[in-house]
């Protein structure tokens, strides 16, 4: 309720002479967005039993991230190897091409995008799954799972944006607040806030470890 809430907000917001707001299409896409985020509060619910309440959160983004790497990412890793989404059809491609409105890389199977997006749906995707089972049966190398996704994921955000920035970000669209706000900041800032908590969280796990095997003195 409270993403609908901002998407209506935003809109409100928006100036009419902007390039096109929220259309049926962006809706569209934004509303299968919160599809996969149900599905893994879903899958969560039905596989986290007895968790404590801080591994309830990080196994929902783990679920919600393998379900935006297998569902999302890598159709789009499909499409660009075969084609570009601006030549392909169907309601995934749409999706991409509203995205490509924000960032037009993601139209015309650039190199180091479509570099990235293999890595991660086939890397990311697996990393995040074994971590998945290692949360849920306090496996011993849950944190090397964890620190490694984490810095994947961020490597992945930085190698997306840094040459574009250095380039003067000709492929950015910023000119609206619905390309600039959601598109851009809201769905990749998520995997730099949440990768970042994770490395906290190890490292907060690994030095009380430490602290508790450390003999008295």
């Amino acid at each position: 309720m409270l993403f609908l809430l901002f998407l209506f907000l935003l809109w409100l917001q928006m100036d009419s002479s902007a390039p096109p707001g929220l259309s049926l299409v962006s809706v569209l896409s934004l509303l299968a967005c919160s599809g996969q985020l149900l599905a893994a509060v879903l899958l969560t619910r039905r596989y986290c039993g007895r968790s404590s309440t801080q591994n309830w959160w990080i196994l929902l983004w783990l679920f919600y991230d393998v379900i935006v790497h297998l569902t999302l990412e890598g159709p789009f890793v499909y499409m660009s190897l075969v084609g570009t989404v601006e030549a392909s059809e169907g309601p995934l491609a749409e999706l991409w091409k509203e995205y490509g409105k924000a960032d037009s890389r993601w139209l015309v199977s650039d190199p180091t995008i479509v570099s990235i997006e293999i890595l991660t749906v086939v890397l990311d995707s697996l990393l995040a799954l074994l971590l998945i089972h290692a949360v849920l049966k306090d496996k011993y190398y849950r944190h090397f799972l964890q620190i490694a996704l984490s810095v994947c994921e961020l490597y992945g955000g930085w190698m997306t944006f840094c040459p574009d920035w250095l380039m003067g970000s000709p492929h950015l669209n910023t000119s609206s607040l619905l390309y600039l706000w959601v598109y851009l900041v809201l769905f990749n800032g998520v995997w730099v806030l949440v990768p970042v908590l994770l490395l906290l969280q190890s490292w907060f796990s690994l030095r009380s470890l430490r602290y508790r095997e450390k003999p008295n003195n």
